[in-house]
């Protein structure tokens, strides 16, 4: 990845991030709140934000909106950084447009990893790119079943196995087995990471 790579870290308490991401050939901005956050936006360029969830004055889900749909900032890679380690939470917020995430507390060199590779996937997202250009769209071997499609998206909704199960009216088991069918084919290792890149490739709505 460039070493002029530009992140904005968007946190209250930005100190740790801000002085170690230099090290690691990174040019870093910090924003205390959204507010900050936005202005930084409308007056500079970056190719990452990091956006923590809990601040003052305006929190994570409202700078991710906000940065979402604003037609200079919307295919801006976010990788969002929380404590809240729940499922629905996290499916929950890639839905709203993040790229991906992080939980706290977390080591550097996963988030080292993960920046990197939402990096490499930046350019899915511009609006030059095509649909049949996409890697994912390029492997006929990652074309679900009818079935694993709905299982998927009951998944994206937060839905868990045994819910599924129930409404699809089959067995826990059933479900589990389409689960792991779902992350073979999309080579991926748990369900967030499977809605994440269904959602990148249009495979469920």
């Amino acid at each position: 990845m460039s070493e002029l790579a530009r992140i904005l870290l968007v946190d209250d308490n930005p100190k740790y991030l801000k002085d170690a991401l230099p090290f690691y050939g990174y040019q870093v901005e910090a924003a205390l709140d959204g507010v900050q956050a936005l202005k930084l936006l409308s007056k500079n360029s970056y190719d990452l934000i990091l956006l923590d969830i809990m601040m003052p004055n305006m929190n994570g889900w409202e700078t991710l909106k906000a940065i979402r749909n604003n037609k200079g900032t919307e295919y801006i890679p976010i990788i969002i950084l929380t404590a809240v380690n729940e499922e629905q939470k996290i499916i929950s917020g890639l839905k709203r447009g993040a790229d991906d995430y992080i939980v706290k507390p977390f080591i550097l060199p996963n988030l080292l990893a993960r920046i990197e590779a939402v990096l490499r996937r930046s350019s899915w997202q511009k609006p030059v790119a095509k649909k049949s250009d996409l890697p994912y769209n390029t492997d006929k071997s990652l074309l679900l079943t009818s079935r694993e499609k709905d299982v998927l998206s009951l998944a994206a909704k937060g839905a868990s196995n045994k819910d599924i199960a129930e409404k699809l009216v089959v067995r826990e088991v059933t479900v589990k087995s389409h689960l792991n069918n779902i992350f073979k084919k999309l080579k991926v290792t748990n369900r967030t990471q499977a809605v994440l890149v269904a959602m990148q490739t249009d495979l469920i709505n």
